[in-house]
């Protein structure tokens, strides 16, 4: 192959790459758990932005419980997160074609 080709292909990924980072800013679902009484926000960053608990969920006799309500709320969030982005970048990740590379992998997406 070409330098120049590659050097070429090189920079226009790089520019696609410049493009998922800025989309993924805008990625922000939230996960919920226990019908609603536990919701978990994530940006798509994978970052948790907010926690919202329902008081009838505080219950100091059995903190167990909320705490896995938490986790499952959080995982819900983090689907929730792996989904949106599959649905924004999904185009553009595929224009990529990079031999070799698994950017699903690396977004955290299967």
């Amino acid at each position: 192959m070409n330098p120049f080709d590659l050097l070429k292909n090189a920079q226009n990924i790089q520019g696609e790459l410049a493009k998922i980072q800025d989309e993924l800013k805008t990625v922000s679902e939230t996960g919920s758990s226990g019908g609603g009484i536990v919701k978990v926000s994530m940006n798509g960053s994978f970052q948790i932005t907010a926690v919202l608990l329902d008081p009838v969920a505080v219950d100091p006799r059995d903190v167990p419980m909320l705490q896995d309500l938490i986790v499952a709320a959080a995982h819900d969030a983090q689907e929730r997160v792996q989904q949106a982005i599959k649905e924004k970048m999904g185009p553009m990740m595929h224009n990529l074609n990079i031999p070799g590379l698994n950017l699903s992998g690396l977004l955290g997406m299967q």
